[in-house]
């Protein structure tokens, strides 16, 4: 699982394919460590900070929260990013559970 409760939130382990051509949640992956992240597709692309914006505005809109409760701890310009999300760490964990589910639910009917 991509995601690590914390006493104030969530770490949420991400994987971004910037430059798609829609901004969702896509899924979870492993990658060859078998470190768990979560895939996010956006629009923008990965110059001036344009797809961290993005990363966050879809983020804070899933998990219905401020984009400034959310913040990337690691990996600012490299595909893989760590982000730190404030809230109650069991809804937040839960919302990504569910987002994780509803794009499972939706490759399995496609």
């Amino acid at each position: 699982m991509p995601v690590r409760q914390s006493g104030d939130g969530i770490r949420l382990s991400v994987r971004v394919t910037p430059r798609a051509s829609r901004n969702a949640v896509s899924g979870a992956g492993r990658d060859a460590e078998g470190q768990a992240f979560l895939k996010i597709m956006v629009t923008a692309p990965a110059e001036d900070g344009k797809a961290n914006a993005a990363v966050k505005k879809l983020l804070a809109r899933t998990c219905k929260v401020a984009k400034s409760a959310i913040v990337v701890t690691h990996g600012a310009t490299g595909r893989r990013k760590t982000l730190q999300i404030a809230g109650d760490p069991h809804r937040l964990t839960a919302v990504i559970e569910d987002a994780i589910g509803k794009t499972a639910e939706s490759t399995e009917h496609d």
